[in-house]
């Protein structure tokens, strides 16, 4: 597809690619548009610590009052707030995972990866160009917007789908139509117009 990165490339000298859309920083770097998530503000970042901090000071109070003749009962609901302000920490962690994703346009390929704050943790998928099926603008409740790929790994194979972007401001809509104008040409998937349309 030598031809096709050509076009491509040709396309994006009148289209440039923006800067950001959503919650992801985009860049063109000599043959692959790399997508990559921002970072999440500090305070959502120091969250989960804070949740597991009280959940320990809930559960050393609960250790203490344990030991006493009238502590049991309000030891055992210290207990269930330290182990719920545990499990809310995880879930917010979870959430705080970092996405990247990259178009190798001459291999055409998109490897989409979950980057996470464990090393060994980080998950990585190669996506033929030629087994995406679908670009989708979605509505999220907000109101806010993402732009999803679905794709089958095998012809007659089960449908999947991956964000790409999420969190996309009503104010970023026609940013939103020309970055899915620009990946639907990537693709090569009919009705999206010309990416500088």
């Amino acid at each position: 597809m030598l031809g096709g990165v050509a076009s491509f490339e040709d396309a994006l000298q009148d289209n440039r690619v923006p800067g950001r859309l959503g919650d992801v920083r985009l860049r063109y770097d000599g043959g692959r548009l790399v997508g990559e998530s921002v970072p999440p503000a500090w305070d959502r970042r120091a969250l989960p610590g804070l949740c597991v901090g009280v959940g320990l000071g809930c559960a050393a109070a609960a250790a203490v009052l344990a030991g006493q003749r009238d502590g049991a009962g309000a030891a055992a609901l210290l207990g269930l707030l330290a182990a719920a302000l545990v499990g809310l920490a995880l879930k917010l962690e979870a959430g705080l995972g970092r996405r990247r994703f990259v178009l190798h346009f001459r291999t055409e390929s998109l490897r989409v990866e979950r980057l996470t704050w464990a090393p060994r943790a980080t998950r990585a998928e190669l996506i033929p160009f030629d087994a995406v099926r679908a670009v989708h603008m979605l509505e999220r409740p907000g109101p806010r917007y993402a732009l999803v790929v679905e794709y089958a790994l095998e012809p007659d194979g089960p449908l999947h789908r991956v964000e790409l972007v999420e969190h996309i401001r009503p104010t970023e809509t026609a940013t939103l139509h020309r970055v899915w104008r620009l990946l639907s040409n990537a693709f090569g998937l009919r009705g999206a117009g010309l990416a500088g349309g």
